[in-house]
């Protein structure tokens, strides 16, 4: 679907505009309470009473489906006819849910339903460069503690703001790892079996423009800011057509385990990916063949710049890694590895592959 995106130029005309045009209503708005430090938390909350806006902010970093039951609730309680998200991937996550969840019986587990899709308008805002929320059909929430995906095309936003100045106050860990996450996203998209010209256009944009801008965006510079945004958003529309692949399908554990936020966590597990499948092509999964996939890989290094560039890249972010207590923890992170994800990779990988990667993950970083 093509998105409407809105400028914030003149202290947020056009948004202003946008949003007195597509709502009549009232608006439900679902924000982090930070977001009111933010300049368009500021220009949304001087304009509360005109825009009719109804805030909702009831949920966690790891939101749960109570916590969308409720933001439902106060959609249709308040009479509400346009959503808006100010955030990052957990406003968007509980955002896309209120939308797809709006219009199905309140009666019965949402969950257990067939999404009923709705032509509610959604304004996605992102708070970081790098999760793409804003341009995916894909929304994350916790059921009973389990994981779960909530994926229709009616969840894409029609309309995102990009606002660089939301980049400016980010702790400087978050920037890095939000930009790597982007990275991360075209990357993946562009070697998944998934990816058809449209997708790799995408992957192609994405990775050209994180790479040029990297140095002005790690000094918060506006136009950085400003291309990163777009970067993330192109990367996102990428994955959107592909879905992930083996990079983030390692990368979850880490997070829950050592704690390392998910881009940084995706980046390791990528810079280890790389080169591996590059001398594994002959192990190819994907249906198109393995001198189709020898040409992928060959265009996926020219665009990065050499095939080590994306391991330096990491290296001089000075993240770091992550370190096990014992080696049993290997066998633990091998084993949550989601299989379903594993099927998007073009070169086959074993669960004894992906335990000896995370031993070097771990010993080299």
């Amino acid at each position: 679907m093509n998105q409407t995106i809105i400028s914030r130029d003149n202290n947020y005309k056009d948004l202003y505009d946008y949003l007195k045009t597509n709502s009549k209503t009232g608006i439900l708005l679902v924000c982090g309470k930070s977001a009111h430090r933010l300049e368009i938390g500021k220009f949304l909350e001087s304009n509360i009473n005109e825009l009719k806006i109804t805030e909702f902010n009831d949920f966690e970093p790891n939101p749960d489906y109570e916590s969308v039951v409720k933001g439902v609730s106060e959609y249709h309680k308040n009479n509400c006819d346009l959503i808006m998200a100010v955030g990052g991937g957990s406003a968007m996550d509980v955002a896309k849910c209120i939308k797809l969840f709006a219009y199905m019986d309140s009666s019965v587990n949402y969950i257990e339903q067939e999404i009923v899709p709705n032509d509610i308008p959604f304004v996605a805002v992102p708070t970081t460069a790098g999760t793409g929320s804003e341009a995916t059909r894909y929304g994350v929430i916790y059921y009973q503690g389990n994981k779960m995906s909530i994926t229709h095309e009616s969840g894409i936003p029609c309309a995102v703001v990009f606002d660089s100045s939301v980049l400016e106050t980010l702790p400087m860990l978050h920037k890095k790892a939000t930009m790597l996450d982007a990275l991360c996203h075209a990357v993946e998209a562009f070697w998944s079996v998934n990816s058809n010209e449209e997708s790799k256009e995408y992957s192609r944009k994405a990775i050209k423009m994180i790479l040029s801008n990297k140095e002005g965006y790690l000094k918060n510079e506006h136009e950085a800011n400003h291309n990163m945004l777009m970067a993330a958003n192109i990367a996102g529309k990428a994955i959107n057509i592909t879905q992930t692949t083996a990079g983030h399908a390692m990368s979850y554990k880490l997070t829950s385990i050592y704690g390392l936020p998910h881009g940084q966590a995706a980046a390791l597990c990528v810079k280890e990916l790389l080169p591996y499948m590059y001398e594994h092509i002959a192990d190819c999964t994907d249906a198109r063949g393995s001198e189709y996939l020898k040409g992928t890989f060959d265009e996926l290094v020219k665009l990065l710049g050499g095939i080590e560039v994306f391991g330096e890249l990491y290296d001089e972010l000075g993240l770091g890694g992550f370190k096990t207590a014992s080696s049993d923890e290997y066998d633990v992170l091998a084993a949550a590895v989601n299989p379903t994800r594993l099927k998007n990779n073009p070169v086959k990988l074993t669960t004894e592959i992906i335990r000896d990667m995370y031993i070097r993950i771990s010993e080299n970083n």
